[in-house]
């Protein structure tokens, strides 16, 4: 199983097309399922973060200078369903890379995040076919590499990297959730609702799991959730989370009250 495994996570990881990528992470499946916490897994070293297979489209420009995005008018919806998709194969990638590099935790962990990038790759093809509904592709609009970004700075740190991307940024988008979901509720689209619907499901469950291993790590450490928490923002310049926070949600996902009444203040 683990050389399957390995030669999987490598093509799944490195896969620059979309439709390849698509096809390594199916590939995947039946490893996910195969794979016991009994087994030895012997994945080999990590690879470099930065050449980790993306389509050379969409453009990567700052943050800010991307447009504001509103489900007005085609265009705006357009460009709403891409940067969820551009999040979306993101995720894809990050689940990946996580399963990969820090495989040293063992089979619990790996699977973890192998599912999760299964469910990521459902994600971005719900929204491409929403996309592509409107003529559209991924990459016909530019994008950021924020949170990319941010898995490279976090190559070294498992800690870092599970408090910061499913625990910061992944929890950020719980909390986008409710307004994305009223600008397609105020237009009627209902095909882009029902995909929404089963994205905001998944996610709370994958921020979960990041919530879950972080936990862990701080305990194993001997380590204050809330206070590493706010010192690896902090350490790493990352954005603080935005209000309004979707509370419900991110208590579904493990956070405490007390940590977000911090967060809210």
């Amino acid at each position: 199983m683990s050389p399957n495994l390995l030669n999987a996570l490598r093509v799944a990881w490195s896969a620059t097309d979309v439709t390849a990528k698509w096809s390594a992470i199916d590939a995947l499946i039946p490893c996910y399922l195969g794979l016991h916490e009994e087994d030895t897994l012997l994945l080999g070293e990590a690879p470099p973060c930065a050449r980790v297979g993306r389509p050379v489209r969409p453009v990567c420009i700052p943050p800010a200078d991307l447009p504001k995005r509103r489900a007005v008018d085609r265009e705006g919806r357009a460009a709403l369903l891409h940067a969820i998709a551009h999040i979306e194969f993101n995720a894809i990638n990050l689940a990946l890379d996580a399963a990969w590099r820090f495989s040293s935790l063992g089979n619990r962990f790996v699977r973890n995040w192998l599912g999760v990038a299964i469910e990521e790759a459902y994600h971005f093809r719900l929204i491409h076919a929403r996309l592509e509904a409107l003529d559209y592709r991924y990459g016909d609009l530019p994008a950021h590499a924020g949170l990319w970004n941010l898995a490279e700075q976090t190559a070294d740190d498992v800690l870092a990297r599970m408090a910061l991307v499913p625990r910061l940024m992944e929890a950020r988008g719980l909390d986008a959730m409710p307004p994305i979901f009223r600008s397609f509720q105020a237009i009627g689209d209902k095909p882009t609702l029902r995909a929404l619907a089963v994205i905001a499901r998944d996610e709370v469950r994958h921020v979960a799991v990041g919530d879950y291993w972080f936990r862990h790590l701080c305990q194993s450490g001997n380590h204050s959730v809330e206070t590493t928490f706010r010192a690896l923002i902090k350490k790493y310049n990352a954005p603080w989370p935005r209000a309004p926070l979707n509370e419900a949600a991110r208590r579904a996902a493990g956070f405490e009250q007390d940590e977000l009444m911090a967060l809210r203040g």
